[in-house]
Parts: C-alpha cells; sequence; structure tokens
C-alpha cells in the first residue's frame, strides 16, 4: 500500500506537445454573478455544491409513487448538496418529475445562499427515464444514418422532452470510439471512426444546448472521457493500454469537437488508462482538457468512482486519500452516490490539513456555479410540463421514426429478395421478433432495459406487430423458435419451438428469422464470445435447409457474428436497436416503402478473434505476408440500396498542396436505377508513407445527398490540409511530404504535400 504522498508523486507527469488554445469563452456577467457568490459562502456551502447524490438514497417507493425522506433536506439543507441524479426504480411521468424535482428546490430555496440543486438523468436515446416520452435509436443507429442534421434534431427532442420532466442536465453523448467490439457499451456510442464520432457528437451538441440558458435546452455531459472504450481485456470498466499518441490520435478528437460545440460538462473514464485510473489522471483531467482545450464547464465523476480508487484500484488506504487524490486531479463534483456525509466532512478536513488547496475547491465550485446559470437554474429551478406541448407527440414521433428508417443497413440483397413481394406470405421468428426490450437495448425505462415490454406494451410496435399491420395479420405468421430468458442473463436464451418453426416455413414466402442480442449495458453486458448463441445459430439452419429465402434481421447492440449463416441468408438487414418506432421503419424498409440508406459506423467482424477496426495499421492487414490478414464480414462504411449509385469525375483540386492549404476533392454521383434513394458520399484519403506507419485509410469527410431515379450531383470536399496529420510519438501533429491517396465510392487520385509542418 502507499502512502498518499507517494501516490501522488506517483502520477506526475511531465507535460509535453501541445500548446494551449483555449475553445470556450465566458459570460462576464455570469462571471461577476458567480464571483459574488462564491465571496459569501461557506467551505462547507462549497464543499456541498461538488456533493451529487442518488435519488434511491433520500427516498422509498418508485416512478410516480416516489416520495422523499427527510434524508433529502438533509442532503440538500443541512449538508448543502450541489446534484442529484438518477430515475426512482421506475420511470416517472413528466408530472411526477415535475413534482419530484420542485420539492428539491423548494428545499434548496430554504438554504442562506438559495442555491439551485442541478439534477441529471441518463437521456441515452431521448428522455429515457421519463414515461411516455419519445425513444430514438441508440447512438450506433443513430450514427449508422451518417445524417447530421437527424442527429441534431433527436438532440433538440431529447432537450425539450428532458426540460419538460423538470431535469435540465443530461448523461450524454457518449464519445467514447467503439474500436472494440467486445465492450458492452459499443453500442451506446457513433461508431469507431474519430471523425464520425467528432461530427456527430458535436450536432447533438448543438442540438442539446444551444442555446443555452433557453428553457427547451439542456446541459450535455461528455461521457467517458477519455479511452474507456479500448479496455484490453474487451469487459467493462478494466485497463486500457494505449500510448498518449494514440489517445490522442483517436479517442481525443471528439472530445475537442464537442468542447468547441460549447459543451458544459464532462463526465470521467470509469476505469483506468495504462495502470492509473482516469478519475485520478492529472494529465488528462486538467492538463488536456482544461488546460490544452480550455475547457470552462465542470468535470463529473462517473458512479461511486471516486470510492473505487480505494476499494477497486487499491491505490489508497483510505476514501479519504481517493478523494484528495481525485479532487486535485481535477474533478469538481463527486457522484458520489450514497454517503454524502462522508465525502463532504472528509474534504472540508482535507482542506483544513492544506491536502487539498482552497483554490481547487473554489475553482471546481465556480465552474459549477456558473454552468448553474448558463442554463437559467436560478431564475427557472424546475419547469412545468403544460409548457411543453410537444412532449410525446406526433412530431417527436416522426423524427424518431425518420432516424429509424435511415439507419436500417441493407448488408446483403441477392437475387433482390427485398423489398419482400405484395401480398406475400411471411414466417416471422426468432427471439428478438417480439420484444420492444431488444428493439430498444438498455437505458430505456430503467438501466439495463428489462421492463420494457411491461412499461410500453401496447403503445409501440414489436416487428410482428408491425408486420402484421402492414400486410394483414392473414399474411404473417410468427413462432418464435428461441426466446430469451424474462428473468435470466441478458444472453441467456433457450429452443422453445424449432420443430414448429420449420413446419410454419412450408406455407411461406419468406422466412423472417430477428436474432441478436437482449437488451444490456455496462458489467451486466460483458461477454466471452461475440458468436450468435448456439440456440440462434441452431434455428437459422434449420430454416435455411427450408431452402426458403430466409432474411436475416439483425437487432443487437455490438456486432455478433454471424459467418457461420450467411451464406445462406437470401438478405441481412442491420436494424442496431432502433428504438420503439424501429419496427415500423424496419417493416416499411421490407415492403420497399422507404428505401435503405444506412451505412456501417463499425466494421463488422466476420470472426470472434478478427477485430481490428477499417484504419489499422498495414501490418494488420492482408498486405502483410508476414502476418495481419484482417477480413470483415462487412466493411466500415457499407450498406447498400434498392436503387444503384455511380461515382465518376473524381477531381482534386491541385496534384501538389502546402500543409497550410486547403484540399479540394469533387466527385459526381449518378441515381442510376429505378428508386429514388440517399447515398452517404464518403471520402477516404491514405497517407501513403509517413514516419510513424499511417493507418490504411482514414475518413476525412461525408455528406448525405437524395436523388431522383435519373438525378446527379456534383459533391465537394474542402478539408484543410493540417487535418491529415497524424500524432507523432512527441506528440505533436505532423504533415510531412509525400503523396497522398483520396478515394471516394471506388475511385481514386493522389495528390503530394510539398514540404513538412509540424504544430
Amino acid at each position: 500500500m502507499h502512502s498518499l504522498k507517494r501516490s501522488l508523486l506517483a502520477l506526475t507527469v511531465v507535460m509535453t506537445g501541445l500548446s494551449t488554445t483555449a475553445q470556450q469563452t465566458l459570460n462576464p456577467t455570469i462571471e461577476r454573478r458567480v464571483d459574488a457568490l462564491l465571496r459569501s459562502m461557506t467551505l462547507q456551502e462549497k464543499v456541498g455544491q461538488m456533493a451529487q447524490v442518488s435519488i434511491e438514497s433520500l427516498g422509498t417507493g418508485e416512478g410516480n409513487n416516489f416520495r422523499f425522506s427527510e434524508k433529502m433536506r438533509d442532503a440538500v439543507v443541512n449538508y448543502k448538496v450541489g446534484s442529484i441524479l438518477n430515475n426512482p426504480g421506475y420511470p416517472p411521468t413528466p408530472d411526477a418529475w415535475n413534482r419530484i424535482v420542485g420539492e428539491i428546490q423548494s428545499a434548496a430555496a430554504g438554504t442562506p445562499r438559495r442555491i439551485p440543486v442541478l439534477y441529471g438523468l441518463d437521456d441515452i436515446h431521448g428522455a429515457n427515464y421519463v414515461n411516455g416520452s419519445t425513444l430514438f435509436p441508440q447512438q450506433i443507429g443513430q450514427a449508422a444514418t451518417w445524417n447530421r442534421e437527424l442527429v441534431r434534431q433527436a438532440g433538440v427532442v431529447t432537450a425539450y422532452e428532458g426540460r419538460a420532466a423538470g431535469v435540465p442536465w443530461t448523461f450524454s453523448p457518449v464519445l467514447d470510439l467503439g474500436v472494440n467490439p467486445l465492450w458492452p457499451r459499443l453500442w451506446e456510442g457513433f461508431g469507431e471512426d474519430p471523425f464520425l464520432v467528432s461530427e456527430l457528437g458535436a450536432a447533438f451538441v448543438r442540438g442539446v444546448q444551444d442555446p443555452l440558458g433557453a428553457k427547451d435546452k439542456l446541459i450535455v455531459s461528455l461521457k467517458h472521457y477519455m479511452a474507456y472504450s479500448d479496455p484490453k481485456s474487451g469487459k467493462d470498466r478494466t485497463d486500457a493500454w494505449i500510448p498518449e499518441h494514440y489517445l490522442r490520435e483517436y479517442h481525443l478528437p471528439a472530445y475537442v469537437a464537442a468542447v468547441k460545440a460549447g459543451a458544459r460538462n464532462v463526465m470521467v473514464n470509469s476505469a483506468l488508462i495504462n495502470g492509473v485510473p482516469t478519475h485520478v489522471n492529472k494529465q488528462i483531467l486538467t492538463d488536456i482538457l482544461k488546460g490544452e482545450l480550455g475547457f470552462t464547464g465542470f468535470i463529473v465523476t462517473d458512479w461511486q468512482d471516486i470510492e473505487n480508487v480505494y476499494r477497486r484500484d487499491r491505490m489508497t488506504n483510505s476514501i479519504k486519500e481517493a478523494i484528495a487524490l481525485a479532487i486535485n486531479a481535477g474533478n469538481d463534483m463527486s457522484m458520489i452516490p450514497y454517503d454524502y456525509k462522508s465525502f463532504t466532512t472528509d474534504l472540508i478536513a482535507l482542506v483544513k490539513e492544506g491536502k487539498v488547496k482552497q483554490s481547487r475547491i473554489d475553482d471546481a465550485v465556480r465552474r459549477i456555479l456558473r454552468v448553474k446559470m448558463e442554463i437559467g437554474l436560478f431564475e427557472m429551478p424546475v419547469t412545468n410540463v403544460r409548457d411543453y406541448p410537444k412532449f410525446g407527440g406526433k412530431e417527436h414521433a416522426q423524427i424518431a421514426y425518420n432516424t429509424a428508417a435511415e439507419s436500417m443497413t441493407l448488408l446483403k440483397n441477392e437475387r433482390g429478395t427485398l423489398p419482400l413481394r405484395a401480398g406475400a406470405r411471411v414466417l416471422v421468428t426468432g427471439p428478438n421478433a417480439n420484444s420492444l426490450r431488444a428493439l430498444n437495448g438498455g437505458w430505456t425505462y430503467t438501466w439495463q432495459g428489462e421492463r420494457t415490454d411491461e412499461i410500453a406494451a401496447g403503445r409501440y410496435h414489436t416487428i410482428v406487430d408491425a408486420l402484421r399491420e402492414k400486410m394483414g395479420a392473414a399474411n404473417v405468421t410468427h413462432v418464435p423458435g428461441v426466446l430469451y430468458s424474462k428473468q435470466g442473463k441478458y444472453f441467456e436464451d433457450s429452443v422453445v419451438s424449432i420443430d414448429a418453426a420449420v413446419q410454419a416455413a412450408a406455407g411461406a414466402d419468406y422466412v423472417l428469422l430477428c436474432i441478436g442480442e437482449n437488451s444490456y449495458t455496462e458489467t451486466p453486458g460483458n461477454t466471452n464470445d461475440l458468436n450468435l448463441s448456439d440456440n440462434q445459430l441452431a434455428l437459422a439452419r434449420a430454416l435455411q435447409a427450408t431452402g426458403k429465402p430466409v432474411v436475416l434481421i439483425l437487432n443487437e447492440g455490438r456486432p455478433r457474428i454471424i459467418s457461420r449463416i450467411e451464406p445462406g441468408a437470401a438478405a441481412i438487414v442491420h436494424t442496431y436497436l432502433p428504438g420503439n418506432y424501429g419496427a415500423d421503419a424496419l417493416v416499411d424498409i421490407l415492403t420497399g416503402a422507404v428505401n435503405p440508406s444506412g451505412k456501417l459506423p463499425i466494421t463488422y467482424p466476420r470472426y470472434a478473434n478478427d477485430l481490428a477496426p477499417y484504419h489499422h495499421k498495414p501490418s494488420e492487414g492482408a498486405t502483410n505476408p508476414q502476418g495481419g490478414e484482417t477480413a470483415p464480414q462487412f466493411p466500415f462504411g457499407f450498406g447498400l440500396s434498392y436503387t444503384q449509385f455511380t461515382y465518376s469525375a473524381l477531381r482534386i483540386g491541385r496534384t501538389a498542396y502546402a500543409p497550410t492549404d486547403t484540399l479540394e476533392v469533387s466527385v459526381t454521383v449518378a441515381n442510376t436505377g429505378g428508386r429514388e434513394g440517399k447515398e452517404v458520399v464518403q471520402l477516404f484519403v491514405s497517407d501513403l508513407v509517413a514516419s510513424l506507419t499511417p493507418d490504411i485509410t482514414r475518413l476525412r469527410g461525408f455528406e448525405k445527398i437524395a436523388l431522383r431515379p435519373g438525378e446527379s450531383r456534383t459533391v465537394r470536399f474542402r478539408l484543410p490540409v493540417k487535418a491529415l496529420a497524424f500524432v507523432g510519438t512527441d506528440l505533436r501533429k505532423h504533415v510531412e511530404a509525400g503523396t497522398f491517396e483520396v478515394r471516394v465510392g471506388g475511385l481514386k487520385g493522389t495528390f503530394s504535400v510539398g514540404k513538412d509542418l509540424v504544430f
């Protein structure tokens, strides 16, 4: 065990690399208000603002029946707790949330400084802890749209409905880079590419926050800063082994973009990087985020993670020592989430002992008060649902449906199997066929989403429901074949009627096999095997043996291996986790009412031990005769349509550029098929030779366009040559002289950069 002094010394890091470049500006009026309030506060009041407690520790009951005990007043009035979070077991209605938040704010109004409490919820795919809210596809599905505007609109609706409930803070978006398919939270992010995650993350931030302070806007929380998503083991909250230049190259860019977009809160990675818990990593929290990026909002820990430094990671002899490490590292607010008395008492003692400076406390509280004022919490501590008439209404439902429809990704379509023939008879089978839980995934009404069918039944369609409504009940036969366990772990399923499914297939024109995963998140979602379950594989083989065209409908949060059944599939549609309107969108895709336009935001692996992302190094690919040889089932960015798009006239502005120039690329895209459709035009650039072995290729631009049959459009990309820089081992950005290859839609061209630039 280490002494506190030795632990502090062990975490000292010599900073090198990028210079400070502040990205966020401050409002002078708010700064004066914050300074005046801060000067009037006692140490106890300041430390209380740094504490966040979970609601279930402050009362009893669940949902609309939740009632506070005297402990709430003790926390808010006596200990001056500045923030509360979480859902009381079952999702309350907006009216009930208004009451809950109102009672908290009434208690806060009785304190000497009358500082309102900041309430936060995990609005992961809509205001999912508010009963009756509009639920969107999970972020991985939103990413599959490759549509910035749809992601922005999802943010707008999330903010509106979250604020209708009276809760001004969302713990989203997730900006974790999805490069490890084993990780159980892969589906919570925007995919595996830094540029895609950056663009969509910034769009979501703008939708939720802009303009900050409006009555229908929330504070975002960027999470989980950073590299949480790439643990060496693939298991949740475990150690990642990532050198700093890779952290900056792949994991940091999305946070840079979101900070530039104005994000006001950041949540810390619950795990470790190179053996150091992120919650005590001063370089990452203070030097990079607050220093280099100029972040002026506040940092909140994740669930109980200061305590984890002591209990789990064994870095200190006591929780008190862990508090000192975490606060000195740069954490401003602690998600305790239960024992607020010990946290505040210990932190006060640490200040009096000189182990945490008063200036660090003042900085943390200034940041918290600043954001509370920016969101208008002092003027409007709680909102009223009656001021939000669009809550859960048709307008928001249409946006969620549009997002789900554009997310659906057609991965295979042999001999034009889809769309389904009019009047066809279908057998729908598989464990995901009749489940709202599977369509939504985790963070749906409850943490694990296990009560979704109970809560939402009858209000939304399962895949079976939507097929019967669209195609007629007489044309749709449902035999589950395999079912998930209702009470067991997410991966537990059992055979219930494979023989019955095979018999039913005899009378069907098509078999729609709905497979994938049940809902999960975080540690309960860990997996030891990405292969599809044996029971689902057995069902697939039995149905493929009937000779009927089998359409695989994938409904899963991370890619489950389907290589053993893919050859026998006539068509494959990936739905991801499309939300409550996902079944309606899927059936419109299957029947041809909507032309699919989704593209994979991840690489879909063919084998459980071949998990390289698309931006791998040459040594990891088939071009390495002594190793490598990655062979995905479907590549990053892939997705088919019911029409055909032809690319021509790829032009690069010049053959040679200086590193300070702007690269110009144009291409003409034509719809040469017979249906209107949408195409994602993707710009990839490869640095052919570099002093640090380059990635095979990198996404550097994308635009989604709609074209009628016979229509063509020229798409133009402009990007600074500096955007092609890589982060070297010296932690500086490098653009090196040499040749670069451009690829758009199968067309290729080259240009050169004339000299080096390091910045």
